[in-house]
């Protein structure tokens, strides 16, 4: 009975990644290929990265769709256009963030734009493409949403303090959502540490070497190993909602 479970094949599912023109949500995309899903890949100003990223996935059918967090219309527009184009959405994953690195002690730094923009793009964006993705997802019946947090929204670490609270943010508002959702679409949170990516300006291999040795696991984490845990959300946690899976080598310890 078990057996089943191995490499659960997901042909004739949809999935739509948002910033999944790189990092984690690029190595999403290819595995829901790999395991047969039809995938959309959303995107914000990189549409060649995008492009490339679905002439590469195994499969066919895949689209890159211009999937902005700030623009909640354009959001509605996109989940309009997979309803007629693919006639449904099994999957949804918030992958597409943005932050800044301002050092925790320097307040002013962290001015009022900088803050509305991590908000925006980390707290209403995912809710924006919830709440227009919610009504298909909800018509398959067996619907998951996975939102990218990050382990600096558990221990106020992370890129900036409003970074870590951005993600506290959408941690919560999962919880929320698992409650409201279900039976018929789950929410789960994939929470990684530092990963091995370009996503934060200014961070050096330098300094993703040194918070890999700083873990238990003393290994650094590479977008693939939490892409490997965002597709377990959908072929094998499937009694799993409004819960944080860890991705972190025990950072948090």
């Amino acid at each position: 009975m078990m057996a089943e479970h191995i490499g659960k094949d997901l042909s004739g599912k949809v999935a739509v990644v948002t910033g999944a023109s790189s990092g984690i949500g690029a190595a999403s995309a290819r595995l829901f290929a790999q395991a047969g899903a039809r995938v959309v890949v959303g995107y914000n100003r990189g549409v060649e990265r995008a492009n490339a990223v679905v002439a590469k996935l195994a499969g066919s059918g895949h689209k890159a769709m211009h999937l902005p967090l700030e623009d909640t219309v354009q959001i509605s527009k996109v989940a309009a256009a997979v309803r007629q184009e693919f006639g449904r959405c099994d999957v949804l994953v918030n992958s597409a963030g943005f932050t800044r690195m301002v050092a925790h002690h320097d307040l002013e730094a962290l001015n009022d734009d900088l803050i509305d923009q991590v908000l925006t793009a980390n707290v209403r964006g995912p809710f924006a493409t919830i709440r227009a993705f919610a009504p298909l997802m909800k018509e398959s019946g067996d619907g998951v949403i996975i939102n990218i947090s990050s382990g600096a929204g558990q221990s106020g670490t992370g890129s900036s303090i409003i970074y870590g609270a951005s993600k506290a943010a959408l941690n919560t508002m999962s919880m929320s959502l698992a409650r409201v959702l279900g039976p018929e679409i789950r929410v789960v949170v994939v929470a990684p540490g530092m990963v091995h990516t370009d996503f934060v300006p200014g961070r050096t291999e330098e300094m993703m070497a040194k918070a890999a040795m700083a873990t238990p696991l003393k290994r650094a984490i590479e977008a693939e190993d939490v892409a490997l845990a965002v597709i377990s959300c959908v072929t094998h946690l499937t009694h799993t909602t409004g819960s944080i899976i860890s991705v972190d080598a025990g950072r948090h310890l």
